[in-house]
């Protein structure tokens, strides 16, 4: 087997860029917007510098996340707050972090030796249907968004809700033209099929799915068919792979399901509120402290009754060589070319054997080493595809 270490070696002054992590969202949660500390060690977290280090990570996404449960208005201010922690995150840890806005800037972030962070908006419900909005977000360093999260909007659909747009409406089409102008990427993670077709048709740079897999390999409303996965690649665009243990595996989907109904019927909950920001006047353990009595750190309700029922319902084993399989599939319908990287990494609890934080992606890649992969092949799938997107992203937007 191809050596994790040979992996590591190679990443060495590369690009890896993973497209979505969710751990501002995290210190929002968990942490009351505090961002020291992640220089060392944070087992309560996938992510934290050391580990993205391990991991070859020169460049990363940061989701600004907010509940599509919120009002617009009350997510504009949540995505604001989102972005600050951003900004806040890097100014805390400034020899290994620094927000970019240009791959060109991403490029001397790395050779520098830190994290190139860019910031990504997951769901257009941030900007309040309002371009001036959307290029205020794009000020403030904003490069990538999905067009909705997992609630439909009035001008684009979602793939887990009833469709209110009928794909895209014509203010979703001057949306997708804004951000072309300017060049912040139409990701179509989240959205449904009608809407991905619609954004692909209209959208004048190439698109992604920034955290999404290859539904013929396992059917899930958040994976991507292979008709649109044709057409992403035919306009340049990029699937970048998530690890998420339910789009991975259709078979812990299912139990994953099961597992709802089971909390259910014991009277349990699963959903998880939106927490709240410090107030002005609160501390950041002020906050965490308010925040924590409304959920546990595990973000679900357990309980002796559910702990038997895994015991009688073990969940199914995921691995890397599941996620390898989604890679695979991915090139062989659209080229090596049009594949990449987004884990959810503190966005979701449940990941694959072996990539259980963001040290992982050397042990994926030597899984594809094994496979027949060349290191060129690796690289193109670590970075090199999605710095083309976003570059494609900045002719369009000088070009506009």
């Amino acid at each position: 087997m191809q050596t994790v270490e040979r992996m590591s070696e190679l990443l060495t002054g590369q690009v890896l860029i993973d497209t979505h992590n969710d751990l501002m969202c995290g210190l929002r949660r968990y942490r009351g917007y505090a961002v020291d500390g992640f220089d060392r060690e944070s087992p309560d977290f996938h992510t934290d510098i050391p580990r993205l280090r391990r991991g070859g990570v020169s460049a990363q996404v940061w989701s600004v996340f907010v509940s599509g449960l919120q009002t617009e208005t009350e997510a504009t201010v949540g995505t604001l707050e989102q972005i600050d922690a951003a900004y806040r995150f890097a100014a805390a840890h400034p020899d290994d972090v620094e927000i970019v806005t240009t791959v060109a800037e991403a490029e001397r972030s790395i050779a520098a030796g830190r994290i190139a962070s860019f910031l990504g908006i997951e769901g257009g419900h941030s900007i309040a249907m309002s371009l001036g909005v959307l290029r205020m977000f794009a000020r403030l360093g904003v490069r990538t968004m999905t067009l909705t999260h997992n609630s439909s909007l009035e001008w684009a659909d979602a793939a887990t809700d009833a469709p209110r747009a009928d794909g895209l409406t014509a203010d979703g089409r001057a949306i997708v033209a804004e951000m072309n102008r300017l060049g912040v990427v139409v990701d179509l993670s989240h959205t449904s099929e009608h809407t991905q077709l619609a954004a692909l048709k209209v959208s004048r740079a190439p698109a992604m799915f920034s955290h999404s897999c290859v539904a013929s390999v396992a059917a899930h409303p958040r994976n991507v068919s292979d008709d649109v996965l044709s057409r992403l690649a035919s306009g340049g665009g990029v699937l970048q792979i998530a690890f998420v243990a339910q789009f991975v595996s259709r078979a812990f989907a299912d139990w994953s399901s099961e597992a709802e109904a089971a909390r259910r019927e014991i009277g349990l909950t699963s959903s998880m509120p939106w927490p709240r920001a410090p107030r002005p006047a609160e501390s950041a353990d002020d906050a965490r402290v308010a925040n924590a009595a409304e959920f546990p750190r595990a973000g679900v309700s357990q309980s002796e009754a559910f702990a038997r029922w895994i015991e009688r319902n073990p969940a199914p084993v995921v691995g890397i060589a599941e996620v390898a399989d989604h890679v695979e599939a991915a090139r062989d319908l659209m080229g090596v070319a049009h594949v990449g990287l987004g884990g959810d990494f503190d966005g979701v609890s449940d990941l694959p054997s072996g990539l259980e934080d963001v040290s992982g992606y050397p042990r994926l890649l030597a899984e594809l080493a094994d496979r027949g992969w060349s290191d060129a092949e690796l690289l193109a799938l670590a970075g090199r595809n999605t710095t083309r997107v976003l570059r494609d992203a900045e002719e369009v937007a000088a070009q506009s």
